[in-house]
């Protein structure tokens, strides 16, 4: 099935890349300090389909909270993941984190499902 143009931006909604914090270059300046933003490749944008939520698992930073220098293993840097659902995971109860401080394995990191 084919969607026109306005179908597909009605579906996503562009926000600032909470990687980089909307600048475009690499936060940690790991190669340089003109190096891109690996998560939005300079723009200081991304997209992400709709409704979206503020990403539990990394508290909406888009850094992963385990200590390493890349992005959020689960909204992959953006800072929101799509989701609809309104219960909470039962599991991690909403935190996104299972014991070991890792994604939750029944809702994925979301907290939500």
């Amino acid at each position: 099935m084919i969607f026109p143009a306005s179908y597909k931006e009605a579906m996503t909604k562009e926000i600032v890349c909470a990687f980089c914090n909307g600048t475009g270059k690499d936060p940690f300046d790991l190669l340089s300090q003109i190096s891109h933003c690996l998560v939005c490749n300079g723009t200081g944008s991304v997209d992400v389909a709709e409704p979206i939520r503020k990403c539990v698992f990394c508290g909406g930073t888009g850094k992963n909270p385990l200590g390493a220098r890349v992005p959020c293993i689960v909204c992959g840097g953006r800072g929101h993941n799509h989701c609809a659902c309104d219960t909470k995971c039962s599991t991690c109860k909403g935190t996104g984190k299972s014991r070991d401080g890792l994604p939750c394995t029944r809702c994925g990191g979301i907290g939500f499902n």
